[in-house]
């Protein structure tokens, strides 16, 4: 009965896949979570914070979700942040401050051409 087993594979397939998207659902979360910590913590825009997670997990090699799953735990008393977060994480606040910085220069620039006739 070949149709059974195709049954029984489509089953266990969309059942992979049910559990994939609960993982990436539990993930956004996380990270989301995170952003807010890093947006309170640092004075900072939810892009800024999403900026400050990735580079603190592009930098450490340390996954992002791991990254989120520290910051959302830390303030709450769940320890100390790991060593190499702690450290990344002044430096990544620091870049995504100066990313947004030289991209307002960029815009300045821009109004400055258009209102002049620049091209």
């Amino acid at each position: 009965m070949i149709g059974a087993d195709e049954d029984a594979d489509d089953v266990a397939s969309l059942q992979l896949e049910v559990e994939q998207l609960r993982q990436a659902v539990d993930s956004h979360a996380l990270v989301d979570q995170a952003i807010g910590v890093v947006i309170t913590v640092a004075g900072l825009r939810p892009d800024q914070g999403w900026e400050v997670l990735k580079h603190i997990s592009q930098h450490t090699n340390v996954k992002l979700r791991e990254v989120a799953r520290c910051l959302v735990q830390w303030p709450g008393g769940g320890g100390p942040l790991p060593e190499v977060i702690r450290t990344a994480l002044p430096h990544a606040v620091d870049h995504a401050r100066r990313q947004d910085m030289d991209d307002s220069y960029e815009d300045d620039e821009e109004h400055e051409r258009a209102v002049c006739g620049w091209r």
